[in-house]
């Protein structure tokens, strides 16, 4: 039986900590602040991007160097026969494609999963990978199970602001303006490949309650129901943990039973939508 190192990125939320004690290998993602390089969790905590964030730098996001990732894959293959790649979202970052273009040296040892997952969705696949692994999947077959199931996910993220939205381009800044004066909370959604507009909220309260309502909806209309034994329930959040921690008690009101996991949101995320944001997150159990 091939031995099969998993790897994912930090969009995973998976820190490097963790990282060793779950048995996942972690590609920090690189960042430029004012012109100078990070790499989270490395050089830059969440602590330090929301001060920078939050004071006007300039925040880039980047993908992983071909060598970075490549040095990875060489020191897991003198330990291990293959491997699995899980990058963040195809369609949110071209760390995928990269991915897929630097595994054509390696003789299908490397195996690049494009599932389409972001933040605690995609940790849920690095998560799955392992035990896939560890029942004597190879890098193949895992590749195969997790692209099979990558629309057995959904995210939901309310906003506390539309000024980054606007800074990055992906509103206008009209709108930005519109929104802003009449204190809207947008709700996007994560469905595949793309961060998209859902619906719009006048409240927290009320933004809260349109994306339990949705997430309601996609178990019990997607996925089989929304039983804790069917269905693996995620918090995500940028900055604001006190407001996070509130939400999980209101959501386990509404899902009791459920174990919910909670993680801060991806920083390549967040600096796009900006603090005081709050997702929640659904993956169905693989039953294999």
């Amino acid at each position: 039986m091939a031995s099969v190192a998993i790897v994912t990125d930090s969009n995973s939320g998976i820190t490097q900590m963790q990282a060793n004690e779950l048995g996942i290998h972690v590609i920090p993602m690189p960042f430029m602040i004012d012109e100078k390089n990070y790499f989270e969790d490395i050089s830059l905590t969440q602590k330090e991007f929301y001060e920078r964030l939050e004071a006007g730098a300039d925040v880039i996001t980047s993908q992983p160097s071909p060598e970075q990732v490549m040095d990875m894959w060489d020191r897991l293959l003198d330990e291990y026969d293959e491997i699995v790649h899980i990058p963040m979202s195809s369609g949110l970052s071209g760390s995928c494609q990269s991915a897929m273009m630097l595994s054509g040296d390696y003789d299908n040892k490397v195996q690049v999963v494009n599932n389409q997952r972001i933040s605690v969705t995609q940790r849920q696949s690095a998560l799955d990978a392992k035990m896939l692994a560890e029942r004597g999947k190879s890098a193949a077959e895992i590749k195969r199970i997790l692209e099979e199931d990558k629309f057995n996910s959904s995210i939901y993220i309310m906003l506390d602001t539309l000024y980054y939205l606007k800074k990055g381009g992906r509103i206008t800044p009209a709108a930005a303006a519109i929104g802003t004066l009449l204190k809207l909370k947008p709700v996007l959604q994560i469905q595949g490949d793309k961060l998209d507009a859902f619906s719009k909220a006048r409240t927290t309260a009320q933004g809260k309650n349109t994306m339990i309502s949705a997430i309601r909806n996609d178990m019990e209309s997607r996925f089989g129901g929304a039983d804790k034994d069917n269905i693996w329930l995620q918090i995500a959040y940028t900055k604001d943990l006190e407001a996070a921690e509130q939400f999980k008690e209101e959501l386990l009101k509404e899902f009791p039973g459920f174990d919910v996991h909670m993680d801060p949101l991806s920083l390549s995320v967040a600096c796009h939508i900006g603090p005081g944001a709050l997702a929640v997150a659904c993956c169905k159990k693989m039953h294999i």
